[in-house]
């Protein structure tokens, strides 16, 4: 892409009325746009970013056999009904609405009552067991606040993915490849190290869900890390009983601020009995279906990774995210010998696959420097006419202080090797 055609643009100032640090960066790096307190409209930048990120999401879920489908947005009262969850005094951060003549319905905030429900039209033996099912979609959320950028939205992208399977052993087996999944979605998107798999409340099925939690003091949650055993506890269920039951020690655990990224939970058959989703098993007998239910939200993970890994001049995406993998920058004037050259090393990185972001503008070099460092593209390539007398080029990679000159030879095989 020609940073001369991107009809976004940045901005020295922070927006006013944000106040956290991935919607002041990426509204200034013209990633984002505001429309409301809670809703951002992704632009061609972050959409790039959005769309990596759901690339790697959705190559892990099919890795461990996930089916993908998209289901409505909007929800039947009836269904909710059925499982106690409709009213608001039970969930009340719902978005609702009535249909012309008269008919309640709801925004999804979640899919667990309407994708029982379409199970109930393909499941009916344990030969149609088991399915584990999954969707990218918009949700909305009633939220009181909404203060966090795109880590809280009032309407935000998900996926969740919900497992039906016949037996206790079955939904274990299921249950654990999709935590291993998700460690492997936090590692490639970058933010393994700084990640842990957390024991919380909320399950159903059995006495914890487990919560992702990334570490960050831009995190609502406090979590207790065993740093050793490579885990955390939640505060809220940090109790003397979990201690034992973990065999932890409390000395041993450090406290953290954290964001939650992802969630697995145990459902058992609170949804499945509710709603008629059974099968006949293999002696006959009707049995209610088991069910898990395992999130993560695209978007959230975007301002999780601004949060955790950005600078004081800006964002630093990591290369498996970020929308260009290489910022070529020509310096001087807009006609001279280094401009050329630059257009020669843009349309060769075009030529072999390469993302490059090419700014072609006519700026001067400061300011070119300061919107790279701004967008985080992981490497930095600078033609100037002091690099072309040596016949060479700047390559500096972003997450690092340390620039240096190489041949055009060199920053191709450099490319390579980075693939």
């Amino acid at each position: 892409m020609l940073q001369s055609q991107l009809f976004t643009k940045t901005k020295k100032e922070a927006p006013a009325d944000e106040v956290s640090k991935n919607a002041i960066l990426l509204t200034r790096a013209g990633y984002i746009h505001k429309e409301m307190a809670g809703v951002y409209s992704l632009l061609p930048l972050g959409l790039r970013v959005l769309n990596k990120i759901i690339g790697i999401i959705r190559e892990e879920m099919n890795a461990v056999g996930g089916q993908e489908l998209t289901m409505a947005t909007l929800q039947d009262k009836a269904l909710w009904e059925k499982t106690d969850r409709w009213d608001d005094t039970k969930v009340d951060n719902w978005f609702k609405s009535a249909l012309k003549n008269g008919t309640e319905v709801g925004l999804g905030i979640t899919h667990e009552e309407p994708l029982t429900n379409l199970m109930r039209e393909y499941v009916s033996s344990y030969r149609d067991l088991p399915v584990l099912a999954y969707q990218f979609q918009t949700k909305f959320r009633n939220e009181t606040r909404a203060k966090s950028g795109i880590m809280r939205g009032r309407e935000f992208l998900m996926k969740d993915l919900y497992s039906f399977a016949r037996t206790k052993e079955e939904h274990e087996k299921i249950y654990n490849s999709l935590r291993e999944a998700y460690r492997k979605v936090f590692e490639r998107v970058g933010l393994g190290e700084h990640t842990y798999v957390t024991f919380a409340s909320g399950g159903i099925f059995s006495q914890f869900s487990e919560e992702f939690q990334t570490v960050s003091d831009a995190g609502e949650d406090i979590i207790y890390v065993d740093e050793k055993k490579n885990f955390a506890i939640n505060k809220e269920v940090l109790t003397d009983e979990v201690l034992v039951q973990l065999q932890v020690k409390r000395e041993e655990l450090v406290e953290k601020k954290s964001i939650e990224s992802g969630n697995i939970f145990h459902l058992g058959t609170k949804f499945s009995e509710a709603l008629g989703l059974s099968f006949t098993n293999e002696g006959g007998e009707s049995v209610p279906v088991l069910m898990g239910s395992y999130g993560i939200g695209p978007t959230r993970l975007m301002g999780t990774l601004v949060e955790v890994l950005s600078d004081e001049k800006g964002i630093v995406w990591p290369t498996s995210v970020a929308p260009f993998a290489v910022h070529l920058l020509a310096l001087g004037e807009k006609k001279g010998a280094s401009f050329k050259e630059a257009e020669n090393i843009y349309r060769q990185c075009t030529e072999r696959g390469i993302e490059v972001l090419f700014d072609d503008r006519d700026t001067r070099a400061g300011e070119k420097f300061a919107d790279a460092d701004l967008l985080g593209m992981p490497v930095r390539v600078v033609v100037s006419d002091k690099t072309l007398a040596e016949g060479k080029v700047e390559i500096k990679e972003r997450s690092s202080t340390d620039s240096k000159l190489i041949s055009r030879g060199e920053l191709f095989a450099h490319f390579e090797h980075k693939k």
